[in-house]
């Protein structure tokens, strides 16, 4: 099963645990779709990857974006040329998932996975910009996601294998890229992830360094020595607890208390506690941190 489809099919849990506040969460996302299809950042203007959580948040909630302007919104776009690799990846994510489609047009098919070639690095990794001599574990996860989303082989495995050792710490997590010497919670997760995408064995303590980023009122911190827990780190974190089949069954209640902190009753979540700002992107990992703890 591909990343986008692991989380996804978590994600859909939630309304176990959101009971009729779904509908908000629904209200919530139809209210932020734009006029020409795409989804908007932080500053009101559409963005790829926010559609992208657009588009999944509703799929999650089994309702299905209206296919009316999105073409518009994506063909501008075309295979990419000029975008960052998160960009690149979410604009064949949405090609991906387009309402009413089955596969990715050929040609704009090759034309995608020609301009991820750019972004290989000499260490055998990936990173997010043009022309870098190190990659990123962000990197390398974004480039797998959208192999899959392509429904192409991810052929670089073995580099990439080699390259993720290379960003583990002495602590059991992993870092982003190599002049970090500190794990992180999202690189950790998405190490996690790669690592269960390409079959590959995990560390043994990766699990339990993760859990001890846990904060006792619930909630994960990003790294050591953060401030206060955020709901990226929670998500992602009992995302790679979950694949490490590694039981959060006593962090339950703290983790929905945490949760309930960041809930609105305009139907989305809070990134964290001095946030002041909503977004698609924030709703979705509140959906997918609810799908996991709905499972207990």
């Amino acid at each position: 099963m591909s990343l986008r489809l692991e989380m996804l099919q978590v994600a859909r849990l939630a309304p176990k645990l959101l009971g009729d506040s779904s509908e908000l969460v629904l209200d919530y996302l139809r209210s932020k779709r734009a006029d020409d299809g795409g989804y908007p950042d932080r500053e009101g203007k559409s963005d790829l990857y926010y559609t992208v959580f657009g588009l999944e948040g509703r799929l999650a909630l089994q309702e299905e974006d209206p296919r009316e302007n999105l073409n518009e919104f994506l063909d501008p776009y075309g295979v990419g040329n000029g975008l960052d690799l998160v960009h690149l990846s979410c604009l064949a994510r949405c090609h991906g998932v387009m309402p009413g489609s089955s596969s990715v047009d050929p040609e704009l098919k090759a034309g995608l996975l020609h301009n991820l070639e750019a972004f290989r690095t000499p260490d055998g990794g990936f990173h997010g910009e043009f022309d870098q001599p190190q990659g990123t574990v962000y990197g390398c996860f974004m480039a797998l996601g959208m192999c899959q989303d392509l429904g192409v082989e991810f052929k670089w495995r073995d580099s990439v294998l080699e390259f993720l050792k290379k960003m583990e710490t002495p602590d059991g997590g992993y870092a982003n890229e190599p002049s970090m010497v500190q794990g992180n919670t999202p690189a950790t997760s998405a190490a996690v992830s790669l690592l269960h995408g390409l079959e590959a064995e995990q560390r043994p303590e990766t699990g339990e360094w993760l859990k001890s980023l846990y904060h006792e009122e619930g909630g994960f911190f990003a790294l050591k020595g953060a401030p206060m827990p955020d709901l990226l780190s929670t998500a992602v974190a009992l995302h790679a607890l979950s694949t490490l089949r590694v039981s959060v069954k006593d962090q339950v209640d703290s983790c929905l208390d945490f949760i309930d902190t960041l809930w609105t009753n305009k139907g989305s979540f809070h990134g964290n506690w001095v946030d002041n700002d909503l977004d698609v992107e924030y709703t979705y990992y509140g959906l997918l941190a609810l799908g996991h703890l709905a499972v207990y």
